[in-house]
């Protein structure tokens, strides 16, 4: 049998979060848990026939400066140093609400409406390998007329696949506008939660394996923990159908309407992912019914089998006592009533046995 994957962890909000109590809103505290030692800057420029990056640790250098019709990709890893986000909050004249959200990695996936630009927050879930544990990330996208912004806690692959297809010189990227940047950057992390949904999916097929053969204790509990994570799975996953409906309807000069037909594709991931999330969540539901009665078979069978034994040696005890009363027996032939005593004992028995395997009580 293959190992449990841990189910997904219940994420705790930071302690630090207790330090912004009683402050004015729009106050920059970063209250995540994930904290990367410097903050990085990846800025990646391009067109249909131009390409450039460069990498930064802080944001000295002005990077609102964009000539047309280049588009601008500012990628941020590393949210601990507040200071820089501040810094780039002022250069593109993001309001505080918008930077005290991208500071508090517990938000919910949303969308909010600027006017000069867009601000959605989504939350990126991945396998850990190493830990053998789902974990997830906020991760803030910010769109703007000819860049995108995007905030991340710490330094992940998962943008890899997309630097890779912005240095492909005839790609799609390449020839589309920011908007197009900003819908991959949001597919790509939708769709890693296909890759999540499989291994909840195969957690689920070893537990009713294990229902099936051999329930134990163990096993409730390893039910009630991916029950757990399917409800934090939900939590994650059905905001962003809202998030992506919004954007569809959204009437922004930000986001043109060639676009629509990817969103509307993006959407279907999202409608098939939180489908095939509920149908997950019926089958766990339904394995606390399969568990209470596995254990009940289990105890039923115990029980039959304790109650032929007893049926069984009813009439043997019974031949017991009797022949072990105080007669008055002649000692020759008390030899020969006990042989008679075992073989009558013997043969009810051996009846017993059969008359219950006829009946397939055994």
């Amino acid at each position: 049998m293959r190992r449990l994957s841990r189910p997904f962890h219940k994420v705790i909000p930071s302690i630090k979060k207790k330090k912004k109590i009683g402050l004015p809103p729009g106050t920059l505290i970063y209250t995540g848990d994930k904290v990367q030692e410097k903050t990085k800057i990846k800025v990646t420029e391009y067109s249909e026939d131009h390409y450039n990056y460069q990498e930064f640790k802080d944001a000295t250098t002005n990077l609102t400066k964009i000539e047309k019709p280049l588009i601008k990709w500012i990628n941020i890893y590393g949210l601990a140093q507040v200071n820089i986000i501040e810094e780039i909050g002022h250069q593109f004249d993001l309001h505080p609400l918008v930077l005290e959200d991208i500071l508090s990695p517990n938000q919910r996936p949303k969308l909010e409406d600027y006017g000069r630009y867009i601000f959605v927050v989504l939350k990126k879930l991945s396998w850990n390998q190493e830990e053998e544990d789902f974990e997830y990330e906020q991760i803030s996208l910010i769109l703007g007329e000819n860049y995108v912004i995007t905030f991340q806690e710490r330094d992940t692959n998962l943008f890899n696949p997309i630097y890779e297809r912005i240095q492909v010189p005839k790609g799609r990227v390449r020839q589309m506008g920011a908007d197009y940047l900003f819908y991959v950057l949001i597919d790509i992390i939708i769709d890693n939660y296909f890759i999540v949904l499989e291994k909840v999916g195969d957690d689920i097929e070893n537990i009713e394996d294990i229902l099936i053969k051999n329930p134990d204790p163990e096993t409730l509990q390893l039910i009630y923990k991916l029950k757990k994570s399917s409800i934090e799975l939900r939590k994650s996953i059905w905001p962003i159908r809202e998030v992506i409906n919004k954007l569809q309807r959204e009437q922004s000069n930000l986001i043109k309407d060639d676009l629509q037909i990817y969103l509307r594709d993006t959407y279907d991931h999202v409608f098939r992912i939180s489908d095939l999330l509920e149908n997950y969540r019926d089958i766990i539901f339904g394995m606390l019914d399969m568990y209470l009665s596995s254990v009940s078979n289990k105890m039923n069978d115990i029980m039959k089998v304790l109650t032929m034994i007893s049926t069984i040696f009813i009439p043997l005890s019974f031949l017991g006592g009797f022949y072990g009363m105080n007669f008055i027996i002649y000692h020759s032939f008390q030899y020969d009533l006990f042989i008679i005593v075992i073989i009558m004992m013997t043969i009810i028995a051996a009846v017993m046995i059969v008359f219950f395997k006829r009946k397939k009580w055994i």
